[in-house]
């Protein structure tokens, strides 16, 4: 099986090549594809569906940023959008933006930085549920003015625990991951 990861942004692949490894069973191929932004992955995904020649058993992974949409029709456009291709599909939001899930484990971003004091915003209410913050990304740049989105997801990724993370939409995909690959 080949599980093929259609992703908004560069950022998101560099944290997925990162962590898959923890997640996936190793007989289990990926391949992560970035986008430059939700119109260029919208574009995208209709001629990947259609177009996509690789024989063997492929299954599609959409992840796309909330952004303060409304979640349920979000993901319902992006269902018809991969609708009629024969494919198997799977489509997981991330809550508000990739920085709460960077929020979710907030010891890997301590080490990450090397600034241990991070870890008492997990005693925050505002941290309770990374999901409901409404601007992660300004967010995580007031705290870590260092902090830039790429170089960001390299430094944190490889302390990430994928069974240990507060935010619902990470571990929604985490669980949708699992679920899909067995089906």
């Amino acid at each position: 099986m080949k599980l093929v990861f259609l992703l908004e942004e560069p950022s998101m692949k560099y944290l997925l090549d990162e962590l898959l490894h923890k997640l996936l069973p190793e007989d289990i191929v990926y391949q992560t594809i970035p986008h430059n932004g939700k119109s260029a992955l919208r574009k995208s995904l209709p001629k990947k569906l259609r177009g996509w020649n690789e024989p063997g058993d492929v299954r599609f992974i959409v992840i796309h940023d909330q952004d303060r949409k409304d979640c349920i029709e979000l993901k319902k456009q992006l269902v018809e959008l991969c609708d009629n291709y024969n494919r198997k599909v799977l489509i997981r939001i991330v809550c508000q933006e990739l920085e709460a899930w960077y929020f979710g484990d907030i010891e890997a971003l301590a080490k990450a930085y090397g600034k241990d004091k991070i870890n008492a915003i997990s005693n925050k209410r505002q941290f309770q549920n990374p999901d409901s913050i409404p601007n992660p990304k300004e967010v995580l740049n007031k705290l870590l003015p260092e902090h830039q989105q790429i170089i960001g997801a390299k430094r944190v990724a490889p302390y990430m625990n994928v069974n240990k993370n507060t935010s619902p939409s990470f571990n929604c995909f985490v669980n949708g991951v699992k679920h899909f690959i067995c089906k």
